[in-house]
């Protein structure tokens, strides 16, 4: 990272009304410490480095670290741990389990990571897939997704990040759009009212569809709806009452697989909504209220199950991954 480069984060640090200027090299120090999946998210998102370090330095991820570590675990039959949504091992009879090792979650990570789709180990990664994978549902093919929302939300998010064609998806998703504008995994069994887990899912999965493929009216609003699902309880309230949702959704998470919580939900309109919505002040405010004493911000809720290996966070302590989304979302509401 040249000095220029670190030079022009602190000054815009220092730009600004509310920012904290005495720990921002300490914050960044921090996560240019970690693994390549961290460092070039911040050098683009954080530093404004220039688009050849940051190319150079992401074409790192699929070579070590998490990324590498990950594409290993890959079986040429196109499956992690031998499972699309559950591992082969996981007990089929128990519906509510939780397990993050199998393929669905895999590609989930590999977005996050940031892997570059262009690379070619990647390429036969994606192969594999697209080739072999199928879903215990009805033996749909995985890019053609199956019928919870908030999963087939992950598969378009997923789809449109590799550049593999997810529009069947698409149309699923669309027809189970609830009348509040949102999506509940439970609406095959009758559920009416929306989930903030599975209408996340599927925003994200809409927008990153929207900008990879220019989209269509009826997906643009559909998510607008939703976004106005979100945003009318400010991310966190009952519209109702204006109580707490779930205090769960107060709490920071990573990995987020299909959970919904406040600083997620900053994250999707920081892209979606740049000119910012005021609805999104109290989310904002608490997010600012976690910062510690260093600049960092902690892991509140890890979501318990089962993993390939561990990403280097633990509950309770700083995290480079919560630190890096909360400013990047602080850099988006304090830019005006």
């Amino acid at each position: 990272m040249s000095v220029r480069t670190h030079t022009a984060c602190y000054v815009w640090w220092m730009s600004g009304p509310r920012r904290t200027v005495v720990h921002m090299d300490a914050a960044t120090e921090y996560l240019m410490a970690g693994d390549p999946a961290i460092r070039w998210q911040v050098m683009a998102d954080l530093l404004d480095a220039s688009p050849d370090e940051v190319a150079a330095e992401r074409a790192r991820v699929a070579r070590e670290g998490w990324g590498a570590r990950l594409l290993d675990e890959q079986a040429d039959d196109g499956l992690w741990d031998a499972g699309v949504y559950r591992p082969g091992w996981a007990d089929q009879s128990r519906p509510m389990f939780d397990a993050w090792t199998a393929t669905h979650f895999s590609l989930q990570q590999l977005v996050d990571l940031g892997v570059d789709p262009a690379e070619p180990r990647l390429r036969e990664t994606l192969a594999r897939v697209r080739d072999n994978v199928r879903w215990d549902h009805a033996d749909e093919r995985y890019f053609d997704g199956e019928t919870e929302p908030c999963i087939n939300g992950v598969v378009m998010t997923i789809g449109a990040y590799f550049g593999e064609r997810v529009d069947p998806v698409v149309g699923t998703v669309l027809a189970g759009q609830l009348s509040d504008g949102g999506w509940n995994c439970w609406a095959e069994y009758g559920a009416k009212v929306s989930s903030l887990h599975s209408t996340i899912c599927v925003l994200e999965g809409l927008w990153n569809w929207e900008q990879a493929t220019g989209g269509t009216d009826a997906a643009r609003q559909a998510r607008l709806a939703a976004e106005e699902y979100l945003l009318e309880r400010e991310l966190f309230r009952r519209r109702s009452t204006g109580e707490i949702i779930d205090p769960r959704f107060m709490m920071t998470s990573y990995p987020v697989r299909w959970f919904y919580d406040v600083l997620r939900g900053l994250d999707y309109l920081r892209r979606a909504r740049p000119e910012r919505d005021p609805r999104c002040a109290r989310a904002v405010e608490l997010l600012r209220g976690k910062c510690d004493g260093s600049g960092l911000w902690p892991l509140e809720n890890r979501h318990e199950g089962p993993t390939l290996f561990d990403l280097d966070d633990r509950e309770g302590f700083a995290s480079r991954w919560v630190t890096l989304h909360a400013l990047r979302v602080l850099r988006w509401w304090d830019a005006g």
